[in-house]
């Protein structure tokens, strides 16, 4: 019986129209017709989910109101639903592309406030991606961009306080080979594109001798490694 490989999780993280959703649609999509990569692509919050459909509402509406605590934990669930997911489909041998996981959970709580550390907690446990890009765009630059501002957190001077939030991330990675920020300001998409698959493709043959067991990535996200 021929064993399957199993897939890689690679994430997008980033502000609102940072052009993370862009860039994620055409790394799956080279994968798929490409490489012929059995692919899937997901995104947070999963808004057809129980909670999905509360943070859907939250989101489009600002006149509801949650306390902060309560609407970050509602977020981590969104996620924890997908997590046995995820999983499955890993072993499968689907990679999975997703926009938007913890990181950004932990980014925007963190900018209304909330305590990095423990923003971190409800979301400890979660499968680790074996890959995340960081698309780092200034707030300043979107801020012309299609329909920005349709949503609760589309607004300048908040997305400039989950900039810095996400810049906790990016020290806590540097010497991280699992996180790789990429630069958006003055580089088409194309530009942006071509990095993203060049950085993909190095680690994808540097994990040519087997990547990290799923079983020991599926609880590691935010546990620190002994």
């Amino acid at each position: 019986m021929q064993v399957v490989k199993r897939g890689l999780f690679i994430v997008f993280e980033g502000l609102d129209r940072s052009g993370k959703s862009t860039q994620s649609k055409m790394l799956a999509s080279y994968l798929e017709n490409e490489l012929q990569v059995p692919v899937k692509s997901i995104c947070f919050p999963n808004r057809e989910s129980v909670s999905g459909k509360t943070l859907n509402q939250y989101l489009q509406n600002r006149d509801m109101k949650y306390p902060d605590e309560a609407i970050h934990l509602i977020f981590a669930a969104n996620r924890w639903e997908m997590r046995d997911q995820i999983l499955s489909d890993l072993k499968s041998g689907i990679t999975l592309i997703c926009d938007r996981y913890a990181f950004s959970g932990v980014a925007y709580s963190a900018a209304k406030g909330l305590d990095f550390e423990w923003c971190k907690n409800p979301d400890r446990g979660l499968v680790k991606p074996d890959l995340t890009f960081f698309i780092d765009a200034n707030a300043e630059t979107i801020k012309s961009r299609s329909d920005y501002g349709s949503e609760r957190y589309e607004r300048v001077e908040f997305q400039k306080k989950v900039s810095e939030s996400y810049g906790k991330f990016k020290q806590e990675a540097e010497a991280d080979e699992h996180w790789v920020t990429v630069q958006a300001d003055g580089k088409s998409i194309e530009e942006m594109h071509s990095e993203i698959l060049d950085k993909f493709i190095k680690y994808r043959e540097s994990q040519s001798e087997g990547c990290d067991d799923l079983d020991k990535l599926a609880g590691a996200l935010f546990v620190e490694q002994k």
